[in-house]
């Protein structure tokens, strides 16, 4: 006779495993551990199989008796019931390691190994994260324009347009490396470029003529704030280096003797090794701050830690102390001003004072060709920028 609900609810535990019958090849296993296995025995081609339905009470009488009808319809089919539950388990298992959040991760793990700067991969998980909830579990292949539209549009309708955009791009590179590992088939985001809202383009702040950076520069050689402060600006107003590349800047970057300091790639926007020339007067000031730091690795180590380096906020807020707004100078602007005024003096080859700058593109012929053609020049350039830097000082 077929089972009741009442009966499955009161079977006791066997001290052998028992099999109860409900008809039509389904029956129940009890266990003496106290399981209650819902099983479906059949006969495909010529052998005797069992498939496991489920738990009681996960899975319900009703719903064992709706499973075991299946099976016996795929039987009547031809469709051994067990090799397609393997088969739609092993889909499923495709089908979850190809979400959206999943090649997410795999491509920061790629961009780990390959030596991206940290900070560099803080901002792409923070920015992926504003995608996740909406897109985390959703397979890649499935995955729309418009869905990514619409979370696109939240991020904008909180008036973070350069983010939208930001988000827009760095889930087109999650589509693109899945495309590269042949698990999607098209970026829908190159469909959504000209949807968002383009933001109006802020510049860094940054002084561009020589009477009003005279000013900054006696501000800076007179700054009585922390000496590595001010020898972190009057580094950073003669070699105008990205504010990151210097004050994680270590001494084993620096060969004094031979005046040149080695950007590693990791933290150069590039992500190429970037060398650049020492002038006399930058070589002095690094000699004056070993005395202090030249123990540490850091050469900029932070008086909290002397295992961090001084934090972004270091520089600015010694330039907000001199007198300069926001709105007039950043440490980031340095490379505005040395860019401006160094290309307004036409003494120097632009092609050297962009190798100069770290902007060498991507072509590696051009960037050998760069790197060896103009370091001579660049070697004149930087010395000829100390001394007019220095002489801004009287």
């Amino acid at each position: 006779m077929p089972l009741t609900d009442r009966q499955v609810r009161s079977f006791k535990t066997p001290e052998r495993p028992k099999k109860v019958s409900d008809g039509a090849g389904l029956h129940l296993l009890l266990t003496p551990n106290g399981s209650r296995l819902w099983r479906f025995s059949y006969r495909f081609a010529g052998s005797q199989k069992t498939l496991a339905l489920g738990a009681y009470p996960h899975v319900s009488l009703a719903v064992a008796r709706q499973k075991r009808d299946l099976a016996k319809g795929q039987l009547a089919a031809g469709i051994d019931p067990s090799q397609q539950l393997k088969v739609e388990k092993a889909e499923a298992k495709v089908v979850n390691g190809n979400t959206f959040g999943t090649i997410a991760d795999e491509l920061l793990k790629k961009e780990t190994h390959e030596g991206r700067a940290k900070t560099t991969l803080h901002k792409k998980q923070w920015v992926l994260s504003l995608a996740r909830p909406a897109l985390e579990r959703r397979p890649i292949k499935d995955i729309t324009a418009p869905e990514i539209l619409a979370v696109l549009r939240k991020v904008e309708a909180q008036g973070n347009y350069e983010t939208a955009r930001r988000l827009r791009a760095t889930i087109g590179q999650v589509f693109r490396f899945a495309i590269a590992t042949a698990r999607a088939e098209n970026d829908p985001t190159f469909g959504l470029r000209g949807a968002l809202t383009t933001p109006k383009v802020v510049h860094r702040a940054a002084i561009t003529d020589w009477q009003r950076l005279a000013g900054l520069v006696r501000c800076i050689w007179e700054y009585e704030g922390s000496y590595e402060t001010r020898a972190a600006l009057k580094l950073m107003a003669l070699l105008y280096p990205r504010p990151g590349e210097l004050r994680l800047a270590e001494w084993s970057e620096f060969d004094l003797a031979k005046a040149t300091w080695t950007i590693p790639a990791p933290r150069t926007k590039m992500r190429r090794e970037h060398r650049k020339p020492l002038p006399s007067v930058a070589v002095e000031i690094l000699q004056e701050l070993h005395q202090l730091t030249g123990c540490r690795s850091l050469v900029f180590p932070s008086v909290s830690s002397p295992k961090r380096s001084i934090s972004e906020n270091t520089m600015n807020a010694a330039l907000r102390r001199m007198g300069f707004t926001k709105a007039e100078m950043t440490s980031h602007g340095f490379r505005a001003t040395a860019s401006t005024l160094l290309n307004e003096c036409c003494k120097w080859n632009p092609d050297a004072i962009e190798a100069e700058l770290g902007h060498v593109g991507a072509d590696e012929v051009r960037r050998a060709y760069h790197r060896a053609a103009y370091w001579e020049q660049r070697v004149e350039l930087a010395e000829w920028w100390s001394v007019e830097i220095t002489a801004l000082i009287n």
